[in-house]
């Protein structure tokens, strides 16, 4: 068999710490003259083969051809990643594939798709810095942005985290992930606005939200729409952010914006069990002076 268990396990991790979807082709039933054991694998990525092998030739091609398909199935119209049954393909070499060899072949696929929550955040001050703190011990996949070098600097280095000095963040926004949840605590309304914007322009994130006060809400909320952009989009950006309880020191502004974020995760409000929209208390943001 080509390649052992323990390489696999560790070419497939390496995969899910990325986010990256592929396809597990194993031989479970090998008949005649097949140039492989049961038992072998391969992984297959939108790219092509990324590890292993079930055989070469005309049958490894038609297993990539095969689970690259799956893999495009597997992603909604949004490009979020959507549950794909395993599929059990049978091939006759000689008759479905013209080998000369003969025999049969029947391989199992198995879509991995890319699970790996991907959260965004605009900003290194000083509650960014607690939140990113916090949610860097999270199984996700963590981004902070920041125009400003020596505030990216004092960010923990986590292996799960990476970070973007960028002058204009909101260009930025073009680059992020489909469905990732995105949090704008940057220095202020002006620089917040631009991201948003370029957030519900995109309209394809699973969560925004801004850190600040009710005013500050009412007052992003009207510039937006006056722009245009659509009610809906509008209403639900998540401003002020974070669930409301705690006081307003950064550690535990962070800890009801990551509960906020789980929350949301799990589903909760899509099942009714916690009022949509319930949001911080406008008086524990507006009372945090300090640079965010």
């Amino acid at each position: 068999m080509a390649g052992s268990a323990h390489e696999y396990l560790v070419q497939a991790g390496r995969l899910a710490e990325r986010g990256i979807a592929f396809v597990t082709v194993t031989l479970v039933e090998p008949e005649g003259h097949v140039p492989q054991d049961i038992g072998a694998k391969a992984i297959v990525t939108a790219e092509g083969l990324a590890w292993g092998t079930v055989g070469g030739g005309r049958l490894e091609a038609k297993a990539i051809e095969h689970a690259r398909e799956m893999l495009t199935r597997s992603l909604g119209t949004d490009g979020a990643p959507m549950a794909i049954k395993p599929e059990l393909v049978r091939y006759e070499l000689a008759r479905d594939l013209n080998m000369v060899c003969g025999g049969a072949a029947t391989l199992f696929y198995e879509v991995a798709t890319a699970s790996a929550w991907n959260i965004v955040v605009f900003g290194a001050g000083h509650v960014a810095q607690a939140t990113v703190a916090l949610l860097a011990t999270f199984h996700c996949n963590l981004l902070c942005i920041d125009p400003r070098q020596e505030w990216i600097d004092r960010l923990p280095s986590r292996p799960n985290l990476r970070t973007i000095v960028a002058a204009q963040p909101a260009d930025v926004v073009a680059t992020l992930p489909s469905g990732a949840f995105v949090l704008c605590m940057t220095q202020g309304h002006a620089t917040d606005l631009p991201i948003v914007r370029e957030l519900l322009r995109e309209n394809r994130f699973a969560f925004v939200g801004a850190i600040g006060s009710e005013p500050k809400a009412r007052t992003m909320r009207s510039a937006l729409l006056k722009e245009g952009l659509d009610e809906g989009l509008v209403a639900a950006i998540r401003c002020p952010l974070g669930l409301p309880f705690g006081s307003n020191a950064p550690a535990e502004i962070a800890v009801s914006i990551a509960a906020q974020l789980l929350e949301q995760r799990d589903g909760r409000e899509a099942s009714g069990s916690v009022p949509a929209g319930e949001t911080r208390s406008a008086t524990q943001v507006d009372s945090y002076t300090g640079p965010t």
